[in-house]
């Protein structure tokens, strides 16, 4: 990726940001969140959580 490329991306990034509206930004942000706070068993316990849980859902 060229300087100009990268530049052209940062650009439409912050422009499609700046054109969110506030309650699409804290629902984004929530949702940043939630994904965190679910990734944190698998982060602490490796992937044996995670595996269970999938499996618990599956049935």
């Amino acid at each position: 990726m060229s300087g100009n490329d990268y530049v052209k991306f940062v650009t439409q990034e912050l422009v499609r940001y700046m054109d969110m509206t506030k309650e699409e930004k804290t629902q984004r942000k929530h949702s940043r969140k939630n994904d965190k706070i679910s990734k944190r068993s698998t982060r602490m316990f490796g992937i044996i959580p995670m595996a269970l849980k999938l499996l618990w859902k599956k049935h």
